[in-house]
């Protein structure tokens, strides 16, 4: 072999060890990619667990909750539950306020977070007052007829209220000056929901107040008790309802049905106006639109199951979006709501575009690193194209057919290097056909110096010869 064919296959070993170094680069960037990819994937499909503050614990907001977190825990994959116990629905819209919880139930009267937005009512508590008549006396079985015959003659007497939370008296006092009554002039004693007989028994007490769902056995308890101990209940009215919750929309203007609270005798006898305040689920206003609308659908689609484990859950309803309120419902919710949810290609069709875009400038930016990565095989595939056109020269000019031959195992070394590079992309298929053209000349070139010698050999036979045969003549 001669020293230019030696040197082909040296350059031949060389090129195979770069375009191994540089599959192996394409190779690693392709997993990197591929990883990336998974991950991205993976953090779109897993499930989003979201943090719900509510309390205090043992109550029925937090037995709801709670066999909602388990019924999405069995039944989804998309949004999972984790309830943070509160000591009330106060601590639990101050996580929320804080960022320490995505969702969290509470009262509607309460100061909200300035970013809290509605998502679901948890339930309706009607404000029930009530003032006892009185037993009847050894000498008259004929029922009392109370003193306090409507919200107005209040004034100057003593209201129990059951539930200690603030928001309760806060309500009684709205309720009292939308009355004409000065919240001063009215005496507030607020009892635990575990002391219905103490308030029962406390003689001081003129009125009492429950707020509550009108199912609810707490204030069903105290009016029995009440009645017991203190004769038949007369319901009181809230007759400024419509003027409460005009004036404050938290409140909206309610009727208790009447036999509610018992058969017979009827309890109360007539329907009664009062006014209401939802409990309710809230979203900070920058929770996905997406993860909030999954959760709602999921919330309402296992609420009657729940329902059979909490009886609660039977209250959960949508939130009114014709109703002017101070809490707007959170898009998420709302887009449920009105069937006008986006569809995926909605929410995600311009990452879909971004992709594409990205995915092109990643094919453009893999075929600029694969030129770059190949410009020594293309400069080297320049190189054997003037190689082949000295060879076509010294092919010309060639004494002999081992010299041809010598060009011809040089040529067959570079032929095998370059369809080498083309078969792994090195050079283009232009870039092949020059080299076709090169070979060819020199293919030709060879064949017209192997012919041109071989009639040179003849000639030389032939006079050799003649020389031969005129020399045994003479």
């Amino acid at each position: 072999m001669s020293e230019s064919a030696r040197q082909t296959t040296s350059d031949a070993a060389r090129r195979q060890r770069r375009r191994s170094n540089s599959f192996l680069l394409v190779l690693a960037i392709g997993f990197l990619v591929f990883g990336a990819a998974s991950g991205a994937l993976y953090y779109a499909l897993r499930p989003a667990t979201l943090r719900i503050a509510v309390g205090p614990p043992g109550s029925d907001d937090d037995k709801v909750i709670q066999a909602m977190a388990d019924a999405f825990g069995v039944e989804s994959r998309t949004v999972r539950l984790s309830p943070i116990k509160t000591e009330g629905a106060t601590q639990s819209l101050d996580l929320l306020g804080a960022g320490k919880a995505d969702l969290a139930v509470g009262r509607g009267d309460l100061d909200m977070p300035a970013d809290a937005q509605e998502v679901a009512v948890v339930r309706k508590n009607f404000v029930v007052l009530w003032v006892p008549s009185g037993l009847a006396t050894k000498s008259s079985k004929r029922k009392q007829t109370p003193k306090i015959k409507e919200v107005a003659d209040l004034a100057g007497h003593h209201v129990g209220i059951i539930g200690k939370t603030p928001a309760n008296a806060a309500l009684l006092r709205v309720i009292l000056s939308a009355s004409g009554v000065e919240a001063d002039k009215v005496t507030v004693t607020q009892f635990g929901t575990d002391q219905i007989e103490e308030l029962a028994r406390d003689p001081h007490l003129d009125a009492f107040m429950a707020v509550g769902p009108l199912d609810s056995k707490i204030t069903s308890d105290a009016i029995a008790a009440t009645a017991r101990l203190r004769g038949e209940p007369k319901f009181l009215p809230v007759e400024t309802s419509e003027a409460i919750a005009l004036k404050h929309p938290r409140y909206e203007s309610e009727e208790i049905p009447p036999s509610v609270f018992n058969a017979d005798p009827a309890w109360p006898e007539d329907k009664v106006e009062t006014v209401s305040v939802s409990h309710l689920i809230l979203a900070r206003k920058t929770l996905s639109e997406t993860t909030v609308a999954t959760f709602f659908r999921q919330l309402f689609a296992v609420r009657q199951a729940i329902a059979k484990q909490v009886p609660g859950a039977a209250h959960i309803t949508k939130p009114d979006l014709e109703k002017d309120t101070e809490l707007p419902v959170h898009r998420g919710a709302a887009a449920v709501i009105d069937g006008n949810e986006r569809t995926f290609l909605d929410r995600y069709g311009d990452y879909f575009w971004f992709g594409l875009l990205l995915l092109s400038g990643i094919g453009s930016a893999a075929a600029w690193l694969r030129r770059y990565l190949n410009r020594d095989e293309r400069e080297e595939n320049t190189s054997h194209r003037k190689r082949i056109l000295a060879m076509v020269s010294n092919a010309r000019t060639a004494e002999s057919n081992q010299e041809l031959l010598s060009l011809q195992q040089e040529a067959d070394a570079i032929i095998q290097e370059t369809l080498a590079c083309y078969d792994d992309g090195a050079i283009e298929e232009e870039e092949l056909a020059a080299f076709g053209l090169v070979l060819e000349l020199l293919s030709n070139a060879i064949t017209e110096r192997r012919a041109t010698l071989q009639r040179a050999n003849v000639e030389a036979v032939r006079g050799t010869a003649t020389l031969a045969r005129g020399s045994g003549g003479t």
